[in-house]
C-alpha cells in the first residue's frame, strides 16, 4: 500500500492543467508524477506527497485553475490501496526507480529481452522450433501481468494494442505474444 497520498486536479484545457501544475509543485514538497488527457480537451494532474502537502498542493492547484475558469474537479486520495498503483503510474512522468523510491517498494524486473537462441546442431528443424517457443513460452509464463503489458508494448505485429493491452490478462497477453512471434 501506498503511504503518501495522490492528489488529482482536473481542468478543461492546457492553461489550466500547467497553471495547476505549477502552483501544486510550487506550494508544497509534493512530486508531479503524470497526467491523463481525456476528450474532450479533459486533463487530469496527478500528484503525489505526503498527505498535508498533497491536501494544500491540490487546494492551491484548484484555485489556480478556477483563476483562469478552467477547473472541473479536485481530489485527495489518502494512502490510496496497492492495486490502484497501475492506474497512477500508467503515464508517468517518473522513472521505475523514482516509482520504487516514493512507494517504498522494490523496482520491478527490467524487460527482458528477446535474445536470440544460440544455434544448435538439430537434426529436425521442427523440433529446434518446438524447443525455441517451449523455452519463448516459458520466458513470457515466468513474467508478471505487469511485465508481460510492459513488453507485449514493444512488440510489433500484435493484433491488440492501446487499452486492449491493458486490459488482457496474462493468457491472453500470451497467446497474442506466441502469435505475433510464431504465427498461427
Amino acid at each position: 500500500m501506498l503511504e503518501l497520498a495522490l492528489g488529482l486536479v482536473e481542468t478543461k484545457g492546457l492553461v489550466g492543467a500547467i497553471e495547476a501544475a505549477d502552483a501544486m509543485v510550487k506550494t508544497a514538497n509534493v512530486q508531479l508524477i503524470g497526467k491523463e488527457r481525456t476528450d474532450p480537451a479533459m486533463i487530469t494532474i496527478k500528484i503525489l506527497g505526503e498527505t498535508a502537502a498533497v491536501r494544500s498542493a491540490v487546494e492551491a492547484g484548484a484555485a489556480a485553475a478556477q483563476r483562469v475558469g478552467q477547473l472541473v474537479s479536485k481530489h485527495v486520495i489518502p494512502r490510496p490501496a496497492e492495486n490502484v498503483e497501475e492506474l497512477i503510474f500508467s503515464k508517468s512522468f517518473l522513472s521505475e526507480e523514482q516509482i520504487a523510491r516514493l512507494t517504498g517498494t522494490i523496482p520491478s524486473l527490467q524487460k527482458e529481452k528477446d535474445e536470440p537462441l544460440p544455434t544448435a546442431t538439430v537434426s529436425a528443424p521442427s523440433s529446434a522450433l518446438s524447443s525455441e517457443k517451449e523455452q519463448y513460452l516459458a520466458q513470457l509464463e515466468a513474467m508478471t501481468v505487469h511485465q508481460l503489458r510492459n513488453y507485449a508494448r514493444g512488440v510489433e505485429g500484435l493484433s491488440i494494442y492501446g487499452r486492449q493491452i491493458s486490459r488482457a490478462n496474462k493468457e491472453e497477453l500470451i497467446k497474442e505474444l506466441m502469435k505475433a512471434k510464431f504465427g498461427g
